[in-house]
């Protein structure tokens, strides 16, 4: 695959999604996700999930049960298949998301890392809800200074595979990675960014609008499924805090206030992911 598909890329809130649908229209395309929440089942309000795609294919969205685990080697692997089914439909694929490593991935590759074990991986996990992320965090510090620098303390999925990396082949992640292999798709980049104060305006909106929407039952229907709050799908953003409101440990004003703030922290990461890891052209 050595032709360049479009991406659209850029933080949170920015207007990728209704800019994918648009060019979709226009260009008798299909839509890849690029999104590592939106992937589960059941999470719609909280992850932004298209609701109303007018009659475009919008693809890997709702796989898999919350309590499932999905890498980026997994994404590789589907959005691979996706290409080749979308291109044998005579259309063209257009990826749209704001998940980084899995754009890098795809254009770049990934280190053969050694496979997931269950036993570590719920042993870390109860150490989080024991310890708190950021013990689990300093740790990685401790062994892996350059992934505890890119990973952040709050996404436990990617803190606990890091974890667990080192505890089952004890090598560092960081030097797993540094011996990827390029793929063959080529992706161009074109980035959402509507600039700081328009975005921070539009992320005030969308929380809000998620709590209007109905986030608290939808996290508080997850749960009554048994569905355990240091699952994969939980562990994003938002959830964490919509959990702590229903929990009684956050008023719904604090809940608010948390979501804004760490919503527009995500988008501040993103946006300098972008600029530093990939060559995109920006537009507002």
């Amino acid at each position: 695959m050595t032709q360049a598909f479009l991406a659209i890329v850029g933080p949170t809130a920015s207007g990728k999604t209704e800019r994918g649908i648009r060019l979709a229209q226009e260009q008798n395309a299909e839509i890849i996700s690029v999104d590592s929440r939106q992937v589960y089942k059941y999470l719609n309000v909280g992850t932004a999930k298209p609701q109303d795609t007018h009659g475009i294919p919008y693809h890997l969205i709702d796989l898999l049960e919350p309590d499932q685990t999905f890498s980026a080697a997994d994404f590789v692997r589907l959005a691979t298949e996706k290409v080749r089914e979308i291109r044998s439909r005579e259309k063209t694929p257009i990826f749209v998301g704001g998940t980084g490593l899995y754009f890098k991935a795809l254009t770049e590759g990934l280190s053969p890392l050694p496979p997931a074990d269950p036993q570590i991986r719920e042993r870390l996990q109860k150490e989080a809800v024991e310890k708190g992320r950021p013990a689990l965090h300093a740790r990685l510090a401790a062994i892996d200074p350059a992934a505890a620098a890119k990973i952040p303390a709050n996404n436990i999925q990617r803190l606990i595979r890091a974890l667990e990396v080192y505890e089952v082949s004890g090598k560092p992640i960081s030097r797993w990675h540094a011996e990827h292999q390029k793929t063959g798709l080529s992706l161009q980049f074109f980035g959402m960014d509507p600039g700081r104060e328009e975005l921070e305006r539009r992320i005030e909106s969308r929380c809000r609008r998620m709590l209007e929407d109905g986030v608290v039952e939808e996290t508080q229907a997850l749960l009554d499924r048994g569905i355990p709050e240091t699952c994969p799908a939980l562990s994003g953003l938002g959830y964490p805090r919509v959990i702590a409101y229903l929990k009684g440990t956050l008023s719904k004003d604090e809940c608010l206030r948390l979501l804004i703030q760490d919503t527009r922290q995500y988008a501040k990461r993103q946006r300098t992911w972008f600029r530093h890891q990939l060559e995109v052209e920006w537009k507002r």
